[in-house]
């Protein structure tokens, strides 16, 4: 297989459409499950964690929801360090390394959850280590910026991570699937039983990656490039954070992929504090499952029309669909509240698409890709602070409205922002 050479030029369209192209295909495909799997790693306590009660373990709420957050903390820092590493050691050596990390805790928690007396302490450190996964998007958006035209950043990015998402939605419906059946024998540890004398294998739930994993290093090992015009050091990626851009759209889309992660982990144990008498797992995955899905068109959509017009019209129906939420959770409607969320989750995605979008022509090619690592390594915060807020909110008034209209303040402040700097007649960038 060919190597990618200096000459490396995607805006040249002779060389896109001669050499380019295929390169660049290539390289997505092997990504995005990559991608998949670190979302799925990176996810895979908000299924888990609705059911350790269910098998033994004695754990608060408090404790549940964190250990929900944990994995959005360690995953958003990582991502700050990961932005720079494509600069620093290139795509496909990064992408074999980080992926191959993602077996760390998928293997001890799959040992972990098998002891009811394994300690908290222990379960939150293999939660923190699911944020190898988490730390996996900036790298991988990073790499994938550099082997695509401006004029296709946008829909190359969506599917990049539009996919990639999807490995939130594919672990909270798989997972629950998987703990029912004795898919590896006693190969990997015997069955729990449940209250009501059922049996389950909660170690399904992260052993079931392990292969997909290996074959995905295997794949990305020799499938992937290094884009030798992509390295820079770390004080030339650097400059990124001098940029007035840099903040503005740091705070966009912690706006809208912050929120996505953020109720992607929440959703599962608010649905079950909310609405106790539902089935959790029938429904949690519905909402990162269309959030993820149509990233995509995000991306395509703004590629057509702008992705600063986008997103601020996404951003109005992003706060009536928070307050549906508000009022349905009133009702005790759990109909309603789902529909609202679905409309949220949906608004979400489109805009992660859009404001990705917008960086390409924000920002020159050479600090355009470090800036969609770092603002990408920002928004994962929500993972941790949105689950956070929500059971902060949850014990002290008794509901999650007080933490839905925090973030509907911040939407506000999101709206005006992007209509301001780059959706407004004579804006400062139009993009």
């Amino acid at each position: 297989m060919a190597r990618i050479g200096m000459d490396w030029n995607p805006e040249n369209e002779k060389f896109w459409e001669s050499e380019g192209k295929k390169h660049a295909k290539r390289n997505l495909w092997v990504s995005v499950p990559a991608l998949l799997l670190a979302f799925v790693v990176w996810q895979i306590w908000s299924v888990v964690a609705v059911r350790l009660n269910d098998v033994g373990f004695n754990l608060t709420s408090g404790q549940l929801f964190t250990l929900a957050a944990l994995p959005g903390l360690t995953g958003a820092t990582l991502r700050i360090f990961y932005t720079f590493m494509i600069g620093k050691f290139g795509g496909r050596n990064w992408t074999v390394i980080s992926t191959a990390s993602l077996l760390i805790p998928a293997i001890g928690i799959g040992i972990a959850v098998q002891n009811p007396e394994t300690s908290f302490t222990t379960l939150a450190i293999l939660a923190a280590l699911c944020g190898f996964g988490g730390g996996n998007f900036s790298s991988s958006m990073a790499n994938i910026s550099f082997f695509y035209p401006k004029k296709q950043k946008g829909a190359a990015l969506g599917i990049n991570a539009g996919i990639g998402n999807l490995g939130v939605s594919v672990v909270q419906l798989l997972a629950p699937i998987v703990i029912t059946l004795s898919i590896f024998g006693g190969l990997v540890g015997g069955s729990q039983t449940l209250a009501d004398g059922s049996k389950v294998w909660i170690q399904n739930a992260a052993f079931v990656w392990v292969i997909p994993i290996i074959v995905v290093v295997i794949l990305a090992m020799f499938k992937m490039d290094n884009i030798p015009t992509a390295k820079q050091s770390f004080k030339a990626q650097a400059v990124i954070f001098k940029r007035k851009h840099t903040w503005i759209m740091t705070w966009l889309y912690t706006m809208c992929f912050g929120s996505f992660i953020g109720y992607a982990a929440a959703f599962p144990l608010l649905i079950k504090t909310e609405f106790p008498e539902v089935n959790v797992m029938a429904y949690a995955f519905l909402g990162p499952l269309v959030g993820a899905g149509i990233r995509p068109v995000g991306g395509w959509i703004s590629d057509k029309i702008g992705g600063a017009r986008v997103t601020f019209w996404d951003i109005v129906i992003m706060i009536l669909a928070t307050l549906g939420v508000i009022y349905f959770l009133n009702q005790h409607n759990f109909a309603g509240f789902l529909t609202m969320f679905l409309i949220l989750f949906t608004t979400t995605g489109i805009a992660n698409g859009s404001t990705f979008r917008m960086i390409p022509f924000i920002f020159p090619e050479k600090e355009a890709a470090p800036v969609l690592g770092f603002t990408a390594a920002i928004a994962a915060y929500g993972a941790f602070l949105i689950p956070k807020i929500f059971g902060w909110s949850i014990d002290t008034t008794g509901t999650a409205n007080m933490a839905l209209y925090i973030l509907i303040g911040y939407y506000l402040i999101s709206l005006v922002i992007n209509w301001y700097f780059y959706s407004r007649k004579n804006a400062e960038i139009s993009c």
